[in-house]
């Protein structure tokens, strides 16, 4: 029986390719690719010449199967996305589910994500917080950000540069104007932006420009006194209601 490999791919600056996953690449019969194009960039850059399949989100579902019998067969594969560690708002989890299901081994090298470094840099707070990727774009949006609202971590979100402003608006709109956050653009590239401030300021720097890129959104996390005052006007309003409150 082969193995499946996980690889996380550069986020933009291909020198942050590992030599582990140079290893891994070298070795495998074969390399699942989200865009094989991509990839192939990649693959030249390294200067290796492999079969590449393509694995994406229109096809996964009716691929894991066939890709699970052809490792079972004996042969090597590794799953790389376009950038950064798959199954990470990637294509990865429903391969790597149904390989665990038909006991094939999974192994995944740590590397490159784009949240890592965007948390770290934004002076946050990192020792707890909550991923959440892509929000929904139309259905079911609302109520997951409702669901946050009084989230105390810091919290990540993954979004494309054209909705950015309307994004953090709604941000704005739920959380408050003043909420502290970071706004991290083309990581490790040549023209990569980090920029920090309030809801309100990031509005305003992002709707006076282009914006371009892969965003990364590091959102502060509501704070312990607000989150105490909303829950004493709670315990009022309910004292009020119930006509317990003493004069």
């Amino acid at each position: 029986m082969g193995k499946l490999f996980l690889v996380p791919t550069p986020i933009g600056n291909l020198d942050d390719i590992t030599l582990r996953a140079i290893k891994v690449l070298s070795s495998a019969d074969i390399v699942l690719a989200e865009d094989t194009r991509t990839t192939q960039v990649l693959l030249k850059y390294l200067g290796l010449d492999k079969k590449l399949w393509s694995h994406h989100k229109f096809n996964e579902h009716a691929a894991v199967e066939s890709v699970a019998a052809t490792i079972a067969a004996g042969e090597t594969v590794a799953l790389v996305s376009d950038a950064g560690t798959p199954g990470i708002s990637d294509p990865g989890f429903l391969l790597v589910r149904t390989c665990l299901e038909h006991g094939i081994e999974v192994e995944t090298l740590p590397g490159a994500t784009a949240f890592v470094p965007a948390l770290v840099n934004s002076g946050f707070p990192c020792d707890r917080f909550c991923f959440e990727g892509f929000l929904p774009p139309k259905k079911g949006r609302s109520r997951r950000l409702q669901q946050l609202a009084d989230e105390e971590r810091t919290m990540i979100f993954y979004e494309s540069p054209y909705r950015l402003v309307k994004t953090l608006a709604q941000f704005a709109e739920l959380f408050g104007p003043d909420r502290e956050a970071s706004v991290s653009r083309e990581l490790t590239k040549k023209f990569e932006e980090n920029v920090r401030g309030t809801l309100r300021e990031l509005i305003v720097h992002f709707s006076a420009r282009e914006v371009k890129g892969e965003i990364v959104i590091v959102l502060g996390g509501k704070p312990r006194k607000a989150k105490r005052e909303d829950a004493d006007n709670g315990a009022v309003d309910d004292a009020e209601e119930n006509g317990l409150q003493e004069d």
